[in-house]
């Protein structure tokens, strides 16, 4: 068995990888760039090296680096999760002639998936379904064109060597196909050097249905069941679940079978996935396979109370598998959240920035955190967006899902724009409850669920935000009191009494740019009387870990309330709610952006300018385009105009807030 292995990866992987091999009791070394120097995979490593600056080619890319710190420190094996390196077949060769292992599938296995149209050729081979389409060399537009035609619209425009949602487009018809093309091959050239593209035909309705498999060096193959991961947006997967809802057992065990054919179909060894797209009649294609450990892994881990991980470096290190197909369980029904930075209301548009508060629930057998990030770490520009998975366990699908949504109403963020609330609103859907869901669901029925997130503040979650207020300032007189030379002065009381009676106080909140709420209350110590349409009594108790308890109409209720400087977040039945706290006596000194500017919405780098000075444009014409996270972003006109500067130039790196281009004034 190995006895130090590096982790050519960072984030929540990194730290996933590390505390298997504390258990099998194997040395960890991590590698960090500038942006990750403090970065939670670091402090959990047994040994931590500096590899480059913070953008990935500068660092996490860097094989030769890599590979000459892995000779340097005597690691016998290298990991690299998922993305970087992972499915770089020319990385993986030069471990083996370098004699350190990598913890994968050979170089050839990954050349022979890796590109989509020769992984077809060889699934057709192998018997395993393919969607029809056009998987050729020639890669002239004006052929791609008539190849489309003949295929037939809608159809979807894959780069060869794409992965994780990038480089997809769908075409509902002829006229749009030139110009997605277009972005396809600039979006697949930047993330993957290769902008080669194969067609398919869309199939209607499609679910998102993989298999994860193994194999070993001695012919062994099994799969340890599917995962459903048809909830996307933007072909990134959101929720994933096992086992899918929707499967019979009929098509569960063809596609099985399947899976196992196509790793024997290329002598496939360690972890992979098989991807289906699945028809509203379960008619099954073989998508892609990814020759790599899949980010919902956890779920079959949570079903299977296998350690995907530690399978992986006993079968590199020549073992068998440890179990026969017919020897691996399914207990059960599990979820996964995908925790991201970023702003729902706003296309997805990440967000970066500092991790003012970060507050998860406690794990325990039921439920896993999965996180690279703690309190106090920055969101960065140069990596993945995901702050963290919520992985939760129950015996059927409704405790499962009940599950998730404690788990998503016990975590809390200040610092970023997340999407915390959006995965509350998807998690509580009659759609999501009654499985009526395909892998267009959210794209097409978005504005309706953005709307259903933004749910009206409810009285209670008020009383707890004015409650927690009060016994802030309480808090603070008694710390006062406590280092007094008189603590007994009538002026640090804090039970509300006064000569005249007990006082009463208004205070003041925003909810989602609403009018100012104001809310008059009598308090008492930990007694309080609110004045609303009728006095209502109130009796309050502070619990640990931000939480309060509310005696109200005599019933218990418990909050969850964060505070950063004036903001408030409020959880209650498992949904967060943002409070402002108002002073009424200060001026509103917030200043708009002019809406004849177009900004930077984030840092990132400028592929495109499509227009000049003194340019003519109409409302919605693209302007620019922007790339951050790995993501493509389309910046376009407000309304019809004249442009008056272009700033920027192609391939410039901007700050968020940045002023790209602005308009001509208006007569």
């Amino acid at each position: 068995m190995f006895k130090k292995i590096l982790i050519a990866n960072r984030g929540e992987i990194a730290c996933r990888v590390i505390s298997t091999l504390k258990k099998m009791g194997i040395t960890s070394v991590a590698v960090y760039s500038d942006a990750d120097r403090h970065a939670r995979h670091v402090t959990l490593a047994d040994e931590a090296y500096y590899i480059g600056a913070s953008r990935p080619d500068e660092s996490y890319l860097k094989a030769d680096d890599l590979l000459a710190l892995a000779k340097k420190k005597n690691i016998d094996a290298i990991h690299s999760g998922y993305g970087f390196l992972s499915e770089n077949s020319h990385f993986a060769r030069a471990c083996l002639e370098a004699k350190i292992t990598f913890i994968g599938p050979s170089a050839d296995c990954i050349e022979k998936m890796g590109a989509k149209d020769a992984a077809k050729a060889l699934m057709e081979a192998a018997n395993v379904p393919v969607v029809p389409g056009y998987h050729g060399e020639n890669q002239a537009p004006e052929h791609l064109q008539k190849q489309a035609e003949k295929v037939g619209f809608p159809l979807l425009i894959k780069a060869v060597s794409g992965g994780g949602g990038k480089g997809m487009r769908v075409v509902n018809k002829a006229a749009e196909f030139a110009k997605l093309l277009d972005s396809v091959k600039r979006e697949a050239m930047n993330a993957f050097a290769d902008d080669r593209v194969l067609l398919e035909r869309y199939i209607s309705k499609p679910r998102h249905i993989e298999f994860q498999i193994f194999g070993d060096c001695h012919e062994n193959y099994v799969h340890l069941h599917e995962r459903e991961c048809s909830l996307q947006r933007r072909h990134q997967k959101i929720i994933e679940e096992t086992p899918s809802p929707f499967l019979d057992e009929k098509t569960r065990q063809a596609m099985g079978i399947a899976a196992v054919n196509a790793a024997r179909a290329i002598r496939y060894s360690g972890a992979g996935t098989i991807e289906f797209i699945v028809g509203e009649d379960r008619s099954f294609y073989f998508m892609e396979m990814n020759t790599r450990l899949q980010v919902e892994h956890p779920v079959t881990e949570m079903v299977s109370g296998q350690d995907m991980v530690e399978w992986q470096i006993r079968v590199a290190a020549g073992q068998a598998l440890p179990l026969k197909q017919e020897q691996i369980p399914r207990t059960g029904h599990s979820f996964e959240a995908r925790l991201y930075a970023e702003n729902p209301n706003n296309q997805f548009l990440p967000s970066t920035g500092k991790l003012q508060h970060l507050r998860f629930p406690t794990s325990d057998k039921n439920l896993r955190i999965e996180t690279g990030v703690e309190q106090g770490d920055s969101i960065s520009v140069f990596y993945d967006p995901m702050i963290a998975k919520l992985v939760v366990w129950g015996e059927d699908r409704e405790t499962a899902r009940e599950r998730l949504l404690n788990a998503l109403g016990e975590t809390g963020i200040f610092g970023v724009e997340n999407n915390i609330a959006f995965l509350e609103t998807l998690a509580t859907h009659p759609d999501f409850i009654e499985n009526k869901i395909d892998t267009q669901y959210i794209d097409k029925k978005l504005n309706r669920l953005l709307a259903d997130s933004e749910v009206e503040l409810p009285d209670n979650v008020l009383l707890a935000a004015t409650v927690k207020r009060l016994l802030e300032g309480k808090q603070l007189v008694k710390e006062m009191a406590a280092t007094s030379v008189d603590g007994n002065s009538p002026w640090f009381d804090t039970t509300g009494w006064r000569p005249n009676g007990q006082s009463q106080r208004s205070l003041f909140f925003s909810y989602e740019e609403t009018d100012e709420i104001e809310v008059k209350v009598t308090e008492n110590d930990e007694h309080f009387i609110f004045h609303l349409d009728d006095d209502l009594d109130v009796i309050a108790e502070s619990l640990a870990n931000d939480a309060i308890r509310l005696q109200i109409n005599g019933s218990w209720e418990r909050f969850i309330v964060l505070r950063h400087e004036t903001s408030l977040l409020i959880s209650w039945k498992n949904r967060w709610y943002a409070l402002t706290e108002m002073n009424p006596f200060e001026p509103d000194l917030s200043i708009m952006s002019a809406n004849s500017n177009i900004i930077a919405p984030m840092p990132g780098k400028l592929l495109k300018i499509l227009v000049n000075n003194a340019d003519t444009v109409s409302e919605g014409q693209p302007l620019a385009i922007i790339e951050a996270m790995k993501m493509e972003h389309t910046l376009n006109a407000p309304f019809d105009g004249e442009i008056d500067q272009v700033f920027y130039s192609e391939d410039d790196f901007v700050e968020a807030d940045a002023t790209l281009i602005t308009f001509k004034e208006q007569a």
